[in-house]
């Protein structure tokens, strides 16, 4: 084997050897083993290698494949491995120089190149494993978007999913096998969707409707979040994102979770953030989870319990906010846990916390801004400004 590393991930398409490069083509012929799902297996011709069907789900194969250092394997994957495929799970799990990777055109080049779309300018979903309400960011009038689905039932499901949100009107091409002699194309309109499809399939969405555009800055509609009142308003979480100022892979605690919008926002500024939300009352966590999947950012961890004692073992932020549950406890716990740069925000209404942030800023530092609001509404016959509580915003660095 000489310097030629143990594993080669190896991208086929539908058209099986026929679209393989020379490379791909000498990898599987020297093979000791060949791994792969059992749809790509039987794509290939016979082969001196011995050959063993991928388990499901993924993970699961993963152990088998390390126990095979010392042999020579192909692992099989669609495509392009390295988009939405398994390239990046198996690359995690080995080391610099025990693996090479041959990639074949993915199905997002494939679908583009049928329908003339520039890839550039196309937002790309990989919704084998995931929810379809990842899309919902995506789901704006003019906006083109290519996204794999689990199996051809799914089709129906993302039909369903787009005019439920007001979008029916958008055109979906059905792409059925591209690449390989399966391969079928079909319009419909999303409203009017019917027949069955076959795997492995992507649908190119074109969005056509009048259904809700959630907007790209923060300070979102507060009847995007199902609430209970429990919210930060959106005046006030537009100044409290500004102050939090996430960046990209940066983590987020939400202390006091209420609905987790300020959380939600938080994730919708750049979709390498995370965030955790610590929500002490059951009902209100169980409805932050609700709002994550509504709105598509199901990679909000949310924690049930009371800080400071719930953020025991979570991992390190860069940034807090405080929203409920404030105190001179959880301050001072805040200030002995967190690595020195730690970003913190604090909310306050009553005069207590008021006082509270008052006093922290006065010992600690920071900026102390107080927000006062007033809405235009009725009186009597005219109009006149209606005042709500103020917030007191305190913003410092650890």
């Amino acid at each position: 084997m000489s310097d030629t590393p143990w594993l080669t991930i190896v991208g086929l398409g539908e058209d099986g050897p026929e679209g393989l490069a020379p490379a791909s083509a000498r990898a599987l012929a020297e093979a000791d083993l060949v791994m792969g799902a059992a749809r790509h297996l039987a794509l290939l011709p016979d082969l001196a290698a011995e050959c063993q069907t991928w388990p499901v789900p993924f993970a699961d194969g993963i152990a088998p494949l390390l126990d095979q250092r010392g042999r020579r394997v192909v692992v099989l994957a669609s495509g392009d491995p390295f988009w939405f495929g398994a390239g990046a799970v198996l690359a995690r799990h080995l080391a610099p120089g025990e693996w090479r990777a041959f990639p074949a055109p993915s199905c997002f080049s494939l679908a583009a190149a049928r329908l003339g779309w520039p890839l550039e300018t196309l937002r790309c979903h990989g919704l084998h494993a995931a929810p379809l309400s990842r899309l919902r960011p995506d789901l704006a009038a003019g906006l083109r978007l290519l996204v794999t689905l689990r199996d051809g039932a799914a089709v129906g499901d993302l039909a369903a999913y787009v005019t439920a949100l007001g979008f029916g009107e958008s055109t979906l091409t059905v792409m059925e096998a591209l690449g390989g002699p399966r391969e079928r194309i079909t319009s419909h309109r999303a409203e009017t969707l019917s027949g069955s499809f076959a795997h492995p399939v992507l649908v190119a969405l074109d969005i056509t409707g009048a259904g809700e555009t959630i907007p790209c800055a923060s300070g979102r509609e507060d009847t995007l979040f199902e609430s209970d009142g429990q919210i930060t308003k959106r005046p006030v979480r537009a100044l409290t994102l500004s102050a939090l100022a996430p960046r990209p892979h940066e983590l987020l605690w939400d202390i006091g979770g209420g609905s987790g919008s300020v959380a939600l926002e938080w994730l919708m500024a750049h979709p390498t953030t995370q965030a955790i939300s610590i929500e002490p009352r059951a009902d209100r966590a169980a409805r932050i989870g609700r709002n994550a999947a509504a709105l598509g950012q199901d990679r909000l961890q949310v924690v049930t319990g009371s800080a400071p004692e719930a953020l025991d073992g979570l991992a390190m932020p860069e940034a807090v906010f405080v929203g409920g549950g404030l105190s001179a406890a959880l301050l001072e716990s805040l200030f002995a846990r967190l690595p020195a740069g730690t970003r913190i925000v604090a909310n306050a209404v009553t005069l207590e916390s008021e006082a509270l942030l008052a006093a922290a800023q006065a010992e600690r530092g920071g900026d102390l801004l107080r927000i006062a609001l007033s809405e235009a509404v009725p009186l009597g016959s005219k109009r006149g400004w209606r005042s709500a509580y103020p917030v007191v915003q305190w913003r410092v660095t650890t």
